[in-house]
């Protein structure tokens, strides 16, 4: 390659809500025998996955294929409310690892549907997050990805509400909203966005390094919402060569010039130093691009912290002492990446 700069995106990679979910089931993989069950991908990264996967995680579509009794987790991007209800049912110990912003949309979905809202839901078809949605008020809500879709909505009688996957593209979503209001002037949308912050963020780093580069490589998987968004942003902006890879194996060798990186909200931090490694330029030598800082905090969900303080109090009593690999109290020090490596 003949690459002489490379452009580093900040904020990158892991958001809070993946950061939260990944330590969560690292703790159950440490609570449990195996196997631990996952509904769903934790986060939508073929390498997180398989590095549970090595560690007795089984990932399932169907609540129903777990056995009765096992420990399951439900994964970031949240579950229909029957489906959370069947693990529970199911005798075992359930940990709902939802993010806290699509929990949001969720509650806001559940509230204006009681009011007697018909809502407009801006989400990709099949996708996790919209299905989970969409299942909290089935007989209410009417997904739409395009204008086009919008348009063929009916005149609805009732009051309408506008609400979004978290993940969308602000672009994509921007569209849609400001046809949904032409259409229904008085409609009802949330006073802070249901887009997440973190993918709003990713994208504004990306626009501010893409007027700068020759190419822009994106890392994440194909069925990263976020990510894919990243990418076709990247395209958008006029950027000549756009790459999205699952890992540094994947570049190609005729790269040069300016290359920017960044890294969708599943994708690890090693992930990015392989790809700069991979680039010929040493990571410290990369100019970091940084349009915010982010430090939001999810802590897990509580019934895991509390089964987690019970196992140390056990451990303890016990054993005389807490063993190395259990989580702290706090587990804001302790990135994910980190876990993930210790797996």
């Amino acid at each position: 390659m003949d690459v002489d700069r490379v452009l580093l995106a900040e904020p990158r990679g892991f958001c809070a809500g993946v950061e939260m979910a990944i330590k969560a089931l690292a703790w159950m993989v440490r609570a449990f025998e195996p196997p631990v069950y996952c509904y769903h991908e934790i986060v939508h990264n073929k390498l997180v996955v398989d590095r549970f996967r090595e560690q007795g995680v089984v990932f399932v579509d169907d609540v129903a294929e777990v056995p009765p009794g096992r420990p399951i987790m439900l994964s970031a991007h949240g579950s229909a409310p029957e489906v959370v209800a069947a693990a529970r049912a199911g005798g075992g110990y359930v940990v709902d690892a939802v993010c806290p912003l699509v929990t949001k949309v969720h509650h806001e979905v559940q509230d204006r549907a009681g009011k007697g809202y018909q809502i407009v839901y801006v989400g990709h078809q099949g996708h996790e997050e919209a299905v989970g949605t969409m299942a909290v008020a089935p007989d209410s809500i009417h997904r739409v990805e395009s204008v086009e879709e919008v348009a063929a909505l009916p005149a609805f009688d009732q009051p309408v509400a506008m609400l979004a996957q978290t993940t969308l593209s602000h672009r994509d979503w921007a569209g849609v909203r400001d046809a949904a209001v032409e259409r229904y002037p008085e409609m009802w949308v949330p006073g802070r966005s249901d887009l997440c912050f973190a993918t709003t963020n990713r994208q504004s780093a990306l626009l501010a390094m893409a007027p700068q580069c020759d190419a822009i490589i994106v890392i994440g998987s194909s069925n990263s919402s976020n990510t894919m968004a990243l990418a076709k942003l990247a395209t958008e902006a006029g950027c000549p060569t756009v790459l999205r890879v699952n890992s540094a194996a994947e570049l190609p060798d005729d790269l040069h010039g300016t290359v920017g990186v960044t890294a969708g909200a599943s994708a690890y931090e090693e992930l990015v130093d392989d790809v700069v490694g991979a680039l010929g330029v040493a990571k410290a030598d990369a100019e970091v691009l940084r349009v915010t800082d982010e430090d939001e905090y999810f802590p897990p969900p509580r019934n895991l912290r509390e089964l987690v303080a019970a196992i140390d109090v056990v451990a303890t009593l016990t054993l005389g002492g807490s063993p190395a690999d259990r989580p702290p109290a706090d587990d804001r020090a302790l990135p994910a990446s980190r876990v993930l490596s210790a797996l």
